[in-house]
């Protein structure tokens, strides 16, 4: 199992844990990965990251498909990958209806369609092999819209990138989930329970990866993974309660958030409808408190050295082959690479 460090997304001001990604790096940490919602965007600090670093591998978690044209997201993914001397890991995700149409203005129908097609296009791309041509039900390469001068033509890159340049697919639903395990080189799970993995999650890996005549091996399961070390249990627990309420509660409009689905397959029905009326009625604190110690303890390594150590067993055995830790803690980064490295 290899180790990578989740640093999320900005707030209002932009502040890279530097430091804190210096010691990964140095620790031999597999990747570091950078998010992006409606602030900052996910590439630029990567960038300056990469600059500031030697070994450890660059990964977008996620780039949202919607906000670029497939061709411009491999244009990003070749330039920065040549400029770290071959570190880029380009993750996907297809966002959610609130963002896509709210902040990107474009339709967010059909998502898994969508993204099938656009991995397709990158991999042309990336492989080179002729001039781009793609003619899908949403990307039509050249464009032969009613709007069109009829003056495009296939194009191949002028840069030549990585034929095999890494594909992750960000993904929680069952149809998703399949989708990443048939045409992704990886999965980047969130709020991931491993004791979960067999009834939630291993059937539509398992579809997937029979669709494409592929093995598990070939699959990099990488989860993030709160991660919070202490010797007071409820609070290190209490720590991660609004990051949970906030998902499950306010990340999606009613019937429409992933999150509260995914908290309803872990068996926790009832305390995500809790958790979501609090929220939607605007009382934070009691969103916060509604979510059960036991939701927390599922999805993330809480506690002191020992425990950690030993819960970590049940991520080894999930099978997650990169565990992407979330944690601002420098102690944090170095105990899992004791206990991993």
């Amino acid at each position: 199992m290899r180790l990578g460090l989740n640093v999320g997304y900005s707030g209002a001001t932009l502040q890279l844990p530097m430091a804190l990604i210096q010691e990964a790096d140095r620790l031999g940490y597999f990747a570091v990965w950078t998010a992006e919602a409606y602030g900052s965007d996910a590439v630029t600090p990567l960038a300056w990251i990469g600059a500031l670093t030697q070994r450890i591998h660059l990964g977008t978690a996620i780039m949202q498909i919607p906000a670029r044209t497939p061709a411009m997201t491999a244009m990003t993914a070749m330039t920065l990958d040549q400029l770290s001397g071959g570190r880029m890991l380009l993750g996907l995700g297809v966002s959610g209806p609130q963002v896509v149409e709210g902040w990107h203005g474009v339709p967010y129908a059909r998502p898994l369609a969508r993204t099938r097609e656009y991995v397709a296009i990158l991999r042309r791309i990336f492989a080179r092999k002729e001039p781009l041509a793609f003619q899908g039900r949403f990307y039509r390469i050249p464009y032969q819209g009613p709007e069109a001068t009829g003056l495009g033509k296939p194009l191949k890159s002028i840069l030549h990138g990585r034929e095999d340049l890494p594909i992750y697919l960000a993904a929680i639903g069952p149809r998703n989930v399949a989708l990443a395990a048939e045409i992704g080189d990886g999965w980047l799970p969130i709020f991931f329970s491993p004791v979960h993995y067999p009834e939630v999650f291993a059937p539509a890996v398992e579809e997937g990866l029979s669709r494409a005549g592929r093995t598990l091996a070939e699959l990099d399961i990488a989860p993030a993974v709160p991660v919070v070390l202490g010797d007071d249990l409820p609070s290190c627990w209490m720590q991660l309660k609004p990051m949970l309420a906030l998902y499950i509660g306010g990340m999606g409009a009613r019937g429409r958030n992933f999150y509260f689905n995914l908290a309803c397959r872990y068996g926790f029905e009832a305390a995500a409808h809790r958790i979501q009326e609090h929220y939607l009625r605007g009382e934070r604190m009691e969103a916060t408190l509604a979510v059960p110690d036991e939701l927390v303890d599922a999805v993330a390594l809480c506690g002191p050295r020992e425990r950690i150590a030993e819960r970590l067993e049940l991520w080894r055995q999930a099978p997650v082959t990169t565990l992407n830790v979330m944690t601002d803690d420098p102690e944090a980064v170095r105990l899992m690479a004791e206990l991993v490295l």
